[in-house]
């Protein structure tokens, strides 16, 4: 009788928590206040800037003459934390309107993908 009063017990608690496992969850939500959705527009532009730059036929030529795939370098500028883009940002915002732009261009994404190499997010001049 003893057994039979433990499955009873043991049934009505799975039985409890099938119950309460349907009910639906809570959301919670929260106001996002103005700076945050600011630095999160900024991110933005910045990582779509430098994919313009590098969409740029001169610049991927400048890439190429290198040895690095343009493909690889969009992928290494998607990867990007918000920091690193704001220390590229000022610098992409000083290049002069035209000639030179194109090499300090280059030398910054070469630049960029030298941090993420020694930063171990990848691994493009070991296969060097």
């Amino acid at each position: 009788m003893h057994s039979t009063t433990i499955k009873k017990a043991g049934l009505y608690i799975l039985m409890f928590n099938f119950l309460v496992a349907t009910f639906p969850q809570q959301a919670l939500a929260g106001i996002i206040a103005t700076p945050a959705a600011i630095a999160a527009q900024e991110d933005h532009a910045g990582v779509s800037h430098l994919k313009q730059l590098l969409a740029r036929e001169d610049v991927r030529g400048q890439l190429v003459q290198l040895g690095i795939d343009p493909a690889v370098a969009e992928q290494r500028v998607n990867a990007l934390t918000p920091a690193e883009i704001a220390r590229l940002q000022p610098q992409l915002d000083s290049l002069p309107a035209g000639g030179d732009s194109l090499l300090v261009i280059v030398g910054v994404v070469f630049v960029v993908l030298i941090i993420l190499e020694l930063v171990g997010v990848t691994n493009i001049f070991n296969k060097m």
